[in-house]
C-alpha cells in the first residue's frame, strides 16, 4: 500500500514524532508501506514516517543499492561542512542551496531490533540530517535565514500557483534566479 505524501502546510509535518517502544509486525508493515510510497514517488531518495502522516521515529532510505530503514535515529557526530541543493518530497520541486556538515555518525534500530550505528558522508549524511529533521518536525524552510528563507517561500508559492495552472518547473532556485 502508498500513501500519500504530506506536503508543506500539513500539520502533521511540524509535529515531533514519537520513538518506537519495539519492533514489531506493525513496524515491519509501515516501513514495507514507506518503501512502497517512496518508489511511487518517482524521484525520492529517503522518507521520513511524517511525511506520510504517521507520527512514528521511521526513516526509509533507497539510493540504488540496498533499501534499508532506521527506527528511532539520531545523529551522535558531525564533522565539516557541505554545501549543496537540497530538495524534498513534502515541499515538491523547490531546491535550495542548503549548508550542512558533511559527515555523520547515526545511531538507531534496525529492522531486527538491535542497535546499529551508520557512518555516512556527504550525500547520506545529508539525506540523515534532512530525514531526522522530519522527526523533530523540522522543515527545510526552517533551516533557512532571512532572505534566503523569504525567497524560498516566495518561490515555493509561485511554484505552487503554477502547478495550479497546470505549469511545472523543476529547476534549482538558484538556477532560476541566475545563481549559477
Amino acid at each position: 500500500m502508498s500513501y500519500k505524501i504530506r506536503t508543506y502546510g500539513d500539520p502533521v509535518l511540524k509535529t515531533k514524532a514519537a520513538p518506537i517502544e519495539s519492533v514489531d509486525g506493525r513496524v515491519i508493515r509501515l516501513v514495507d508501506e514507506m518503501f512502497d510510497t517512496l518508489v511511487d514517488s518517482g524521484n525520492g531518495l529517503a522518507l521520513a514516517a511524517p511525511q506520510i502522516g504517521v507520527q512514528k521515529q521511521v526513516v526509509v532510505w533507497d539510493f540504488g543499492e540496498n533499501p534499508l530503514a532506521i527506527i528511532n535515529p539520531e545523529i551522535i557526530e558531525s564533522d565539516g561542512e557541505w554545501l549543496f541543493d537540497e530538495g524534498c518530497l513534502s515541499i515538491p520541486g523547490l531546491f535550495v542551496e542548503m549548508l550542512r556538515p558533511k559527515q555523520v555518525l547515526v545511531r538507531g534500530v534496525g529492522l531486527d531490533g538491535e542497535m546499529i550505528e551508520i557512518e555516512a558522508d556527504e550525500l547520506e549524511a545529508r539525506m540523515f540530517q534532512h530525514e531526522i529533521d522530519h522527526l523533530n518536525g523540522v522543515l527545510m524552510f526552517d533551516r533557512l535565514e532571512g532572505d534566503q528563507r523569504k525567497e524560498a517561500m516566495r518561490e515555493y508559492r509561485r511554484m505552487e500557483e503554477q502547478a495550479a495552472a497546470g505549469v511545472q518547473q523543476r529547476q534549482p532556485l538558484r538556477k532560476r534566479l541566475g545563481l549559477s
